[in-house]
């Protein structure tokens, strides 16, 4: 069997500096090529040597490629390789499409390392691979949503039963994902409806009714003046704590980052730092559902969903 017979899978994800010496040119490229000012720039590397001065996100994402590949070989041995492509650090999305045109591949599918679809995010990734491979000649199929997914929804359900043992009675779940400016939304962006199918399918598993025991929130909005979704995870955990004034009567809040896959930075320093840290001060006792990360339940049921793509 010749590649041209097999199947390129392109596992796309956002990226993250590997050292320390790689922050400045992952966050100019995130600014489109526009360097930040030395106050961001120290900021952000702030945040990286809370976590020890990187973040785990690198082998988190090799990680998953490679169980996704394991996964993949198990259902149809030898039909398919997957390959990193990432957004703003290398391997870049191109080089990852001219890699596996070199290679002799004539189809690709797109799979993004985020479950919930918005033009701005997945539309964005596909839109890249697709357009890196119309001059090879190579079909792209893209899969752009797997909000859904039972084996991710169970992964979550799962550990939000069992944090949820471990909290004080009086405990919020909050659902939440990365922000995004507002003008996406208005414009009709799917966005917003794609997170609360994925809290609905998981607030119905553990027996969850909305807004008494769960609700949503946004997290790690861009540092731009224009608005962004809210309302932000730290506004509400404020207003948690305000509607409770019994000092006798202990509060807690559960926070399911189903936007995210893996840990990385918006969940290891925004949520179990920031968050956390706002919560304690609050007096509110505070956890956090688990990330995929490789997990292989969830790995075997994207395999599927390459497979069925194909």
């Amino acid at each position: 069997m010749t590649n041209a017979d097999r199947t390129a899978v392109l596992l796309m994800a956002y990226g993250t500096p590997r050292t320390p010496e790689e922050i400045l040119p992952y966050y100019t490229d995130i600014r489109r090529g526009r360097p930040p000012t030395e106050e961001a720039l120290a900021d952000l590397i702030a945040r990286y040597d809370a976590l020890g001065g990187t973040s785990p996100l690198a082998a988190r994402t090799e990680a998953q490629r490679a169980a996704l590949q394991h996964a993949l070989d198990a259902a149809a041995p030898g039909q398919y390789e997957v390959s990193l492509g990432l957004k703003h650090a290398d391997p870049k999305i191109e080089a990852a499409v001219d890699a596996i045109a070199a290679q002799g591949f004539r189809h690709i599918v797109g799979l993004v390392l985020a479950p919930h679809y918005s033009s701005y995010s997945i539309g964005q990734y596909l839109d890249r691979a697709k357009a890196a491979a119309e001059p090879h000649g190579i079909t792209v199929s893209g899969i752009e949503s797997w909000a859904t997914e039972p084996a991710y929804v169970q992964f979550i359900a799962d550990d939000l039963k069992a944090k949820l043992d471990t909290m004080p009675a009086d405990t919020k779940v909050l659902f939440t994902a990365h922000s995004l400016p507002q003008r996406i939304v208005d414009a009709g962006d799917p966005y917003p409806d794609e997170l609360r199918s994925t809290a609905v399918a998981v607030a119905e598993k553990v027996g969850l009714s909305q807004w008494s025991n769960w609700s949503i929130a946004w997290q790690s909005a861009g540092r731009t003046p224009e608005p962004w979704l809210g309302p932000d995870i730290l506004t509400v955990i404020d207003d948690l704590a305000a509607a409770e004034n019994d000092a006798d009567h202990q509060r807690g809040v559960l926070i399911s980052a189903v936007g995210f896959v893996a840990d990385h930075l918006e969940v290891l320093y925004d949520l179990d730092i920031e968050a956390a840290a706002r919560a304690a001060g609050l007096g509110m006792a505070f956890a956090r559902t688990a990330c995929v990360n490789d997990n292989p339940a969830v790995m075997a049921a994207l395999a599927q969903r390459v497979i069925a793509a194909v």
